[in-house]
């Protein structure tokens, strides 16, 4: 049964006695800013679907971070560069923290505690500290119910002492996308009712084992870990948006030259490619499918990382099923055998809330944001299709040499660089995702055949 949501009391004075830090609850100071909002936020658990660490910082007061019901626990934000902290706001729902510490860390990897009570009584609690770090988290010891922690926000202000270069590894839009606010309306009901907002690219490998990646390694060949191209056939690491619209495509409408790669599955030392057209959707992430636009050409970003941990790749909110074969699903590393004949299968989410300002950022992620339960957050106004990847490998049985170019299995990540024929993916935009359809490449819903289709039987606009 869920939980009411209500808010505690605010603090008292007498309640943090206990703390083992200086605390007090004015007000930010006036050159402070809120560095939080908007930023990359990661937990170490989720309670469900509809408790996302990203909704933690988005500014809203009617979503929350919900953890499992255990000790410890924690939700960390990324600020993008070296900060001086000087305060923390937190905003607990009914589940709220009794003995918990504020951490700060340069790398998210060695944490100082700035800030630790064990007589945390929730409610709304501001707690003027002193640190620095990339990257704040709070991590909780003890929770003050049998339920786990919950955060409404997580707010963090001060001033930052380090950031990115300025225009080393951005590219802007031009024009940009300016003046949208996030849609927060529910589509009325259909009859006959509305259950999909989506069309499929149907594409094939294109090009295999090539260690090149325009994006995170552009113009140094064989600097990265060996890819699986789809898509365009003249991606490299010399590829540029120009160099995508003048190549050709294995997808199989014509119009779709995008750029889509992976690293390369390994059974020991043989690569192991998918077998005929792979399953990419473009769906609507947020629940106002009418908001969705198309993406902007050379737009390009990365799904997942390398690097992840395990913890991080199974509560990414782009992880929708992780591998599975056969009857087995969930596992967020490879299954240790699959039934024989069986295949390999992914699916995995992209962000599609785009902030509407840049093509590509210096961490290729940046850019683009997660819905916050069906909402674009304000930091990323802009709704773009949902990117989801359902990649099937013909292999089966022992799975114990099975592994990704990048490493194991929770390492799957993939990168998406948009060449499409711009009136051609408005069409596909329009018809089926703003118009509510379940559609096939075409443009063809199956379901509601009176709708027709977006494009001819050539895949091209009629």
């Amino acid at each position: 049964m869920r939980k009411l949501r209500r808010l505690v009391a605010p603090l008292g004075v007498a309640a943090l006695a206990g703390c083992l830090a200086a605390v007090g609850i004015n007000q930010a100071h006036a050159a402070d800013t809120l560095l939080s909002q908007g930023r990359p936020a990661l937990a170490s658990s989720l309670e469900n679907g509809e408790s996302p660490a990203a909704a933690a910082v988005d500014g809203r007061s009617d979503t929350r971070w919900g953890s499992q019901w255990s000790d410890p626990q924690w939700l960390r934000v990324d600020l993008g560069g070296t900060a001086t902290v000087t305060q923390v706001v937190l905003q607990w729902e009914t589940a709220y923290a009794k003995a918990f510490q504020i951490q700060t860390s340069p790398d998210g990897n060695a944490w100082t505690s700035i800030y630790s009570t064990t007589t945390g009584a929730g409610g709304t609690q501001t707690l003027n500290v002193g640190g620095t770090g990339r990257y704040v988290r709070m991590y909780g010891t003890q929770r003050g119910t049998g339920y786990g922690y919950s955060l409404f926000e997580f707010k963090v202000y001060g001033s930052l002492t380090s950031t990115p270069p300025a225009g080393d590894g951005y590219v802007f839009a031009n024009p940009p996308v300016t003046g949208v606010v996030p849609s927060t309306a529910v589509p009325p009901a259909t009859n006959p009712p509305t259950t999909h907002h989506e069309f499929q690219a149907n594409c094939s490998v294109s090009r295999s084992n090539l260690p090149d990646d325009p994006i995170v390694f552009p113009n140094l060949p064989g600097a990265s870990h060996s890819h699986t191209f789809m898509g365009n056939t003249t991606t490299n690491a010399a590829t540029t948006l120009a160099s995508l619209q003048a190549g050709q495509t294995s997808c199989i409408t014509p119009g779709d030259k995008t750029g889509y790669w992976m690293p390369t599955l390994l059974n020991g030392d043989t690569p192991v490619q998918p077998v005929g057209r792979q399953v990419i959707y473009y769906k609507s992430g947020v629940i106002d499918y009418r908001s969705v636009r198309p993406s902007p050409p050379g737009l390009r970003y990365v799904v997942g990382s390398p690097s992840a941990t395990l913890d991080e790749f199974r509560n990414a909110p782009g992880a929708v099923e992780g591998w599975e074969c056969g009857d087995s699903v969930r596992n967020w590393d490879f299954p240790a055998s699959c039934v024989a004949g069986s295949q390999l299968n992914i699916r995995y989410q992209a962000p599609s809330c785009w902030d509407g300002i840049h093509l590509d950022t210096p961490d290729h992620k940046s850019h683009m944001a997660y819905p916050v339960v069906g909402v674009c957050p304000a930091s990323h106004p802009v709704a773009v299709p949902m990117i989801e990847f359902k990649m099937a490998f013909p292999v089966s049985g022992n799975m114990a040499n099975v592994r990704l170019a990048s490493g194991r299995g929770y390492s799957f990540h993939y990168d998406f660089y948009n060449a499409w024929d711009a009136p051609t993916l408005r069409a596909l935009v329009t018809h089926c995702i703003n118009g509510g359809l379940q559609c096939d490449p075409r443009g063809f819903d199956q379901y509601k055949p009176d709708r027709g289709a977006a494009l001819n039987e050539n895949y091209e606009l009629p």
